[in-house]
């Protein structure tokens, strides 16, 4: 699937209202960002980008509208983008992510090799890595995981690593799926089942560990689907928000009978960990 890519120049001294932008785009289904010393880049499902929104002056911060230019980048341009600025992460000096290009660290005591590819989910981004250091801290094994949302697949494979007993993957996303698939194949864990598709494949599954790392409409919209594959105990790690966004996640959480154990923040990229 083709991206769109969002330029957007911050007047010299306004570099602060950065975040802000941030969040407003992300509310419109803007999944990524890289801030470069001249602003900001978004990126988004070309399907889903509608260039009147641009024209919106509640998308800016008040007194500020920032120039920009956006461009499509189609697959294999985005493949080599990443492939050129792809480089291995190590989190919690315990799980190094990294490309086939990259050298094995034989002192890393879980070791993940993915394909960077257009999909999301390479570890660099705090969202990503701060459920990393959940997942190395919670125990896993012999259990049931979803990993939703899931870009490379990077989650379910540590959820494997760690001892899981059978893991769900899911993605809307064509790229995602086939590079999951991908993923899962080349670090040998054939037990992980992914699935193209969205909160509809829940349907009549459960789960003891749930992770969703998608963004704050989505997380709002289906949780419900989510609460409905818990049973007593389960655990439901949420990320894709800003830590304003924490207080939003927590009030429907609590509406489904959910109870909140922690959140982590990164950059102002937050987690929300509930239980059932």
């Amino acid at each position: 699937m083709n991206y769109v890519e969002l330029n957007c120049s911050l007047p010299e001294g306004e570099a602060n209202i950065a975040e802000l932008i941030m969040a407003a785009l992300g509310e419109l289904g803007f999944e990524s960002f890289v801030e470069n010393e001249n602003g900001l880049l978004a990126y988004i499902q070309a399907p889903d980008f509608d260039v009147s929104i641009l024209n919106n002056q509640e998308l800016w911060p008040e007194g500020s509208t920032p120039s920009y230019t956006w461009q499509i980048i189609e697959d294999q341009n985005w493949n080599a983008l990443w492939e050129s600025n792809f480089e291995p992460v190590i989190i919690d000096g315990r799980c190094m992510v990294r490309a086939p290009f990259h050298p094995k660290n034989n002192d890393i005591e879980f070791d993940i090799e993915i394909e960077p590819k257009m999909s999301f989910g390479t570890a660099h981004h705090e969202t990503t890595s701060q459920i990393i250091c959940l997942l190395l801290n919670t125990d896993v094994k012999d259990k049931t995981v979803l990993d939703m949302g899931c870009g490379t697949g990077v989650l379910a494979i540590l959820a494997a690593m760690k001892g899981a007993s059978k893991i769900t993957a899911i993605d809307n996303d064509e790229w995602a799926y086939h590079n999951s698939v991908e993923n899962t194949a080349k670090n040998n864990l054939p037990h992980i089942d992914v699935y193209q598709g969205d909160a509809a494949l829940l349907e009549g599954k459960h789960f003891d560990i749930l992770i969703a790392n998608i963004n704050r409409n989505i997380l709002l919209n289906d949780m419900h689907h989510y609460r409905k594959c818990m049973t007593p105990g389960s655990i439901l790690m949420m990320s894709g928000f800003y830590t304003q966004d924490v207080e939003a996640i927590t009030i429907r959480a609590n509406e489904l009978g959910l109870s909140f154990i922690s959140q982590t923040k990164k950059n102002n990229w937050a987690t929300a960990t509930f239980v059932l």
